[in-house]
């Protein structure tokens, strides 16, 4: 994978997550800071900071972008969520409009 087709994703601890863009795109949060027009920080380095989300949150959206591209391609799988990370990942979801 080339590394302009990635998008670097950086957890609360710093964590990063290189990620394949069209997975990353899921987000319409993370389309948005990608592709604005402008001299955007996001936009010129393909790097987007989440202070407010931690790894393990982070991690498991990931994981999300992958499955979600999956899925639309036809391939039903159930993605499964750990009970005690419900809260903080629909919270994470929201903002990132996933």
């Amino acid at each position: 994978m080339k590394k302009e087709d990635t998008v670097k994703l950086i957890s609360a601890e710093g964590f990063e997550f290189v990620v394949d863009k069209n997975a990353a795109m899921v987000s319409q949060t993370i389309r948005n800071m990608l592709t604005s027009p402008g001299s955007f920080a996001e936009t010129q380095h393909r790097e987007v900071t989440f202070p407010e989300i931690s790894t393990t949150i982070l991690e498991k959206i990931c994981q999300y972008f992958y499955w979600s591209l999956q899925f639309a391609s036809g391939k039903e799988t159930e993605f499964h969520i750990e009970p005690e990370l419900t809260l903080e990942l629909m919270m994470a979801a929201n903002y990132l409009h996933t």
